[in-house]
C-alpha cells in the first residue's frame, strides 16, 4: 500500500488512524484529509515525537496495512 492509495481512500482509513493514534479526535483526523505531513505533524504535537520519529511511525503503520 502506498500513500496515494491512503489519501484517495482517506475516509476508509480514518478508523485505522484512530486505532493507531487514539488521542486524535474525529475532527483532527478529518482535517488531515489524507495529507501525510499533517498526520506526522499531529503525531509530533500529540505524542511529543521528533519529525524523524513521526515519519518512522507512519512508515511502520503504512507497512502494516
Amino acid at each position: 500500500m502506498n500513500w496515494d492509495q491512503i489519501k484517495g481512500e482517506w475516509k476508509q482509513f480514518t478508523g485505522k488512524v484512530k486505532e493507531e493514534w487514539g488521542e486524535f479526535t474525529d475532527d483532527e483526523v478529518v482535517e488531515m484529509n489524507g495529507e501525510r505531513e499533517q498526520l506526522e505533524g499531529r503525531i509530533q504535537e500529540k505524542y511529543g515525537r521528533s519529525k524523524e520519529e513521526a515519519r518512522e511511525e507512519v512508515d511502520q503503520w503504512l507497512a502494516s496495512l
